[in-house]
């Protein structure tokens, strides 16, 4: 019998080393007030683990670094594009490539190009950004993903589902017309990085075909999304990441990426098209909003990075240390009874924060003061996914109120290691257990748009 015990490495080895600075606990609650209770308004040269997300914080490879030594700075035509572009069409199937400078400006100008006044985008749940583009556009998002979705506890596999029902009431309420695509994350970021089934994305576009809409996905950590599938459905077990990745991508008509998730860089995006007409209109926009459509904002050196990192990505070795270093965090928590979102996601472990303050109603932010306890606790920094993100109602302008109210411990790629893992599991228990001394939070500012990048706070007497 195997041992169930063996010791597991990462499938790399360290070249250089970053230090960074121990702090005291007197030190963190200086500075989170000065922050005003806001992970983002940290300086990251006072925290100690950062988890605060997963975007632009990997590690490159030695192979990826020697690449940037090949950029062709060139304004038009630099060969670093067409490595990229032929990376695009072998790895996610697509046949035209737009980049960007990060993942939002493919989102902007996706949404400029296809979103009229009055349209309706349905998706599986929201994501901050793509929202915001969508509803700029003039456009509504509405919610379609299954309802296990929205259950901390639930142990569906495929929490990342469109509901197919709620989709196509959708269409019949407002008319097809009214819908230019359906906007489908793999995996599902708010939900707490759950996964699509390659039989659900099979069903949304044989619904969307049907009525002559078209499917985008929020292709960020598609790569992840095929992991799994391999280890959950059926029939895919002995399928490579690469193929799967290639299939799931086949039942979509077009994809955003920010490239600083999966593909293992610090900056770069794309927006990729079968269709040559929405081709034409974005490559006209890029040139308006990011830069000249074979460069796109990037430099020659980070497409050079990115197509380098697209072909790591999608390796089994890499992706499934990628995907067990969350799972080993986040089965800790379960051990010590921490409420969390399971099953346990791809990019980070999410927990709810509504159990864990059960006693801080949602109005004061229990998420928002529980990422801030937790860097005055351990200078570990984690994010809130909650009422904060969720920001208000365009109608009411009351606070949206989201069934989830999460903390995301977001884990860069090849980053840290599984010491790391366990400090940050240690802490998030000693914080567990001394919970009801814990108060809620007012909100003291509160920006425009994308409130929870730079709202700030203040501890309630």
């Amino acid at each position: 019998m195997a041992d169930k015990r063996k010791p597991w490495a990462e499938p790399y080895k360290i070249k250089v080393v970053e230090p960074v600075k121990m702090t005291t606990r007197e030190y963190r609650i200086e500075k989170i007030k000065e922050a005003g209770y806001n992970t983002f308004l940290l300086r990251s040269e006072d925290v100690y683990i950062d988890l605060l997300t997963d975007s632009g914080t990997n590690a490159m490879s030695d192979y990826q670094w020697a690449g940037m030594m090949l950029g062709d700075e060139a304004y038009a035509g630099s060969k670093n594009f067409y490595y990229l572009e032929s990376n695009v069409q072998k790895f996610y199937g697509y046949k035209y490539l737009v980049p960007t400078h990060q993942g939002r400006g493919a989102e902007h100008l996706l949404s400029q190009s296809l979103i009229k006044d009055g349209d309706f985008i349905p998706g599986n749940m929201y994501f901050t950004t793509t929202r915001l583009h969508q509803e700029l556009a003039g456009g509504t998002f509405v919610d379609v993903i299954i309802d296990e979705a929205h259950i901390p506890d639930n142990l569906h596999p495929f929490k990342g589902n469109v509901d197919i029902q709620k989709f196509e009431d959708l269409i019949k309420k407002v008319g097809a017309d009214k819908i230019p695509y359906i906007s489908v994350a793999g995996t599902v970021n708010m939900a707490g990085g759950q996964p699509v089934s390659m039989q659900n994305i099979k069903e949304v576009k044989q619904m969307a075909d049907k009525y002559g809409i078209k499917v985008v996905l929020d292709a960020t950590r598609a790569i992840e999304n095929a992991f799994f599938i391999k280890e959950r459905e059926p029939g895919y077990a002995d399928k490579s990441i690469e193929e799967i990745l290639f299939e799931f991508c086949s039942y979509t008509d077009a994809a955003t990426m920010s490239g600083k998730k999966d593909l293992l860089v610090n900056i770069g995006g794309f927006v990729a098209v079968n269709d040559w007409e929405l081709f034409e209109e974005l490559r006209n926009l890029v040139v308006v909003y990011e830069g000249l459509h074979t460069y796109g904002g990037l430099a020659g050196r980070d497409m050079e990075a990115m197509a380098r990192g697209m072909e790591e990505a999608v390796q089994y070795d890499h992706i499934r240390s990628r995907i067990k270093q969350i799972e080993y965090f986040g089965n800790q928590l379960i051990e010590n009874n921490i409420p969390i979102v399971k099953p346990i996601g791809g990019h980070a472990v999410f927990l709810d924060a509504r159990a864990f303050y059960d006693h801080i109603p949602q109005i004061n932010f229990p998420a928002q003061k529980l990422a801030a306890d937790l860097y005055i606790e351990s200078g570990v920094r984690a994010m809130e996914r909650g009422i904060v993100s969720a920001g208000r109602n365009r109608e009411t302008g009351d606070h949206n109120y989201p069934k989830l109210e999460l903390v995301r411990l977001t884990f860069p790629r090849r980053v840290y290691m599984q010491s790391h893992l366990d400090v940050t599991a240690y802490s998030v228990n000693e914080l567990y257990e001394k919970r009801h001394q814990a108060k809620g939070l007012k909100m003291v500012y509160e920006p425009k748009y994308l409130r929870f990048f730079q709202a700030r706070f203040e501890e309630l007497s």
